[in-house]
């Protein structure tokens, strides 16, 4: 099964908790903190690989999470980071975000994009030790990875695809010049999913898609074929194949004119690609002159061609390996890109009912800490609050003593701005 399009959502992996411990000595009665930090969980990435040819695995797993970090331990010893998390994708596969935005195309073998951040581990006693806070007896929570839901968009690398109607014969030429096998039989829309076959000559070689079969309306979902529409985008050079024979109720002039309008309305730059057109199934016609002569009024190259007797089939290949090449010489290479965005802000605030609601990475983890009933803890918690400027923004926007503040999964009573030295953060 062939599948192109897919939505999953991606989590980062847990941070590990650090721990609080102390060393007790001959002579330090309260000890010597020893509490290490937790591990940082690992990344989500989406990887481009030459190995992948279907985004499958995807529709059967639709949720992907990177390894958890481990938790710190006494004397020191910290947790171990999570592993990482690589899902490969085809060549030619776009990345969207949850709100539709396009960050990536992969389109080299190994290109990557971070898709889901780990948590970072917390921090253990020990480094929070300052020579104003020598014994500290709290540590820090663990934070959550991300959960990101995203879209993966496959869209074929080929240098040349396949054009035609249902049973144009293209499935039968794919078959003929390289070593793909589709599927053929004698009804319509027997090719279900795109094809792709090396095609050799010589030295040369250049890759080839069969596109499911268009038929007019396609471009606004009529058929099959408006499914893979997107997969001739990326092709250097069209093959449009032409079939004469009486399974096509239209004749081949009109199927041409149809499917140049239907490659138009999908994408305006699609008619301006380099394209070859050619007569298939030329063994089932007493003889080619009428479409020859058509052609050459329309002022139009057209190749005879008949992948059952081998007929022209060489002649097609060399000519679509000539304008690959030509292409390949005048047009830039496809790099590809992945979209750097911008910090996110340390916090925001909002007002929902009764309760102020401040949300961020930054604030969550000032509050991030194992136990805010330690008076140390909470007392801490108050000035990193402080320092980030979040009582600033509470008073500004309104916020009285009293009023209930929730970050995360906390909630507490908001008090004015602590203006303590609040030493190493």
């Amino acid at each position: 099964m062939f599948v192109d399009r897919v939505r999953i959502q991606v989590r980062g992996g847990n941070g590990g908790a650090g721990v609080s411990s102390f060393v007790r000595r001959r002579g330090l009665p309260k000890g010597k903190p020893s509490g290490g930090s937790g591990g940082s969980g690992g990344d989500v990435f989406v990887r481009a690989s030459a190995d992948e040819a279907s985004l499958l695995k995807f529709s059967h797993r639709p949720h992907w999470t990177a390894g958890s970090g481990t938790h710190g331990e006494g004397d020191l010893k910290h947790g171990k980071r999570g592993e990482d998390l690589h899902l490969e994708v085809p060549l030619g596969t776009l990345v969207y975000d949850e709100v539709g935005t396009l960050i990536a195309d992969l389109v080299k073998d190994g290109h990557e994009v971070k898709v889901g951040h780990g948590g970072r581990g917390g921090r253990g006693n020990a480094s929070f030790v300052t020579p104003d806070r020598r014994a500290p007896t709290f540590a820090e929570q663990g934070e959550y990875g991300d959960a990101n839901w995203i879209t993966l968009e496959l869209k074929l690398i080929a240098d040349a695809a396949l054009i035609g109607f249902p049973n144009a014969g293209k499935s039968t030429l794919i078959s003929r010049v390289s070593a793909a096998k589709p599927k053929i039989a004698d009804y319509p829309f027997t090719t279900l999913e795109p094809n792709l076959g090396v095609v050799l000559l010589g030295e040369r070689e250049f890759v080839l898609a069969d596109i499911p079969g268009l038929i007019e309306g396609a471009a606004r979902g009529k058929g099959l074929g408006h499914e893979f529409l997107r997969h001739t985008e990326r092709a250097r050079v069209l093959v449009i194949l032409l079939d004469p024979s009486e399974v096509q109720e239209t004749n081949y002039a009109d199927q041409l004119r149809i499917l140049l309008a239907e490659l138009a309305a999908h994408s305006p730059d699609l008619v301006s690609r380099p394209y070859l057109v050619a007569l298939s199934k030329t063994d089932t016609l007493e003889n080619t002159d009428e479409p020859m002569e058509w052609a050459q009024r329309a002022g139009i190259q057209l190749f005879p061609i008949s992948s059952v007797t081998g007929e022209g089939l060489d002649q097609l290949m060399y000519a679509v390996a000539d304008e690959v090449d030509r292409h390949v010489r005048e047009a830039p290479t496809r790099e590809g890109f992945v979209l750097h965005r911008p910090l996110r802000s340390t916090f925001a605030v909002k007002r929902e009912g009764d309760t102020w609601v401040v949300s961020g990475r930054a604030a969550e983890r000032a509050v991030n800490l194992a136990d805010l009933t330690v008076p140390e803890a909470a007392d801490f918690s108050a000035k990193r609050l402080a320092y980030l400027g979040v009582d600033a923004v509470l008073e500004a926007a309104g916020a009285v003593a009293g009023d209930d503040v929730r970050i995360g999964d906390i909630v507490f009573s908001y008090t004015p701005a602590i203006d303590d030295d609040l030493g190493e953060q």
